[in-house]
């Protein structure tokens, strides 16, 4: 099953009581409840952990570009210090002398993502779409507003981040969301989400 934008046309007679966007989004809130009740615990640990290791909350809200160029705010557990600046964390002259005592930790097993199960839930984001732009990654933004990509709810994981993660230029990345954009389905959303589970257990191609 292939999803496809919800303007498309079809007959009272011949459209499905459950439409391809329609069960994409049920099945993100599915997995988003599950997701939030089986690692309750978990975040709870992290939560503590982050409070104990460095001054600030643990939860950094940060401004993203969500669907069709709107912003919200994406929470992510603090692994940075409170007085970093609001930049790709590539761009920072040296990232490492930024991160909290457990911040690097967080960055390599993906712990750090556990909070966007909310944003999921709350309809800013999807479990499988491009990953969401900072609101200041102008060139990002306007490459996949040029190919359309920005018509797509943000992801936890993506097609981008299964095929390279932190090591792809952003031309790449875009090339990427492309493909998912003209491809996307049930399938490949599952396809998705298994690589994303190999390469957080592996934690490959995180450079940041």
């Amino acid at each position: 099953m292939t999803f496809r934008d919800s303007s498309d046309e079809q007959s009272d007679a011949t459209r499905p009581l459950l439409g391809p966007n329609a069960l994409k989004r049920s099945f993100d809130i599915v997995m988003a409840a599950g997701g939030l009740v089986v690692f309750a615990a978990p975040m709870a640990v992290v939560a503590v952990a982050v409070r104990l290791t460095s001054k600030g909350p643990a939860i950094y809200w940060s401004d993203r570009v969500g669907r069709d160029n709107k912003l919200f705010r994406m929470p992510k557990f603090r692994s940075m210090r409170s007085d970093t600046p609001p930049v790709p964390t590539h761009l920072l002259a040296d990232s490492s002398a930024w991160l909290t005592p457990i911040g690097g930790f967080l960055r390599k097993s993906s712990l750090d993502e556990l909070p966007q199960l909310w944003s999921i839930l709350v309809g800013d984001m999807s479990l499988v779409g491009p990953r969401p732009a900072l609101f200041n990654q102008d060139d990002l933004i306007a490459l996949r507003t040029e190919q359309g990509v920005h018509r797509l709810r943000p992801g936890l994981t993506g097609w981008a981040q299964v095929n390279g993660r932190d090591e792809l230029p952003i031309p790449d990345k875009v090339k990427l969301d492309v493909e998912y954009l003209h491809k996307q389905s049930l399938m490949m959303d599952l396809k998705t989400i298994w690589l994303t589970a190999g390469k957080v257990l592996r934690a490959k191609d995180v450079s940041h």
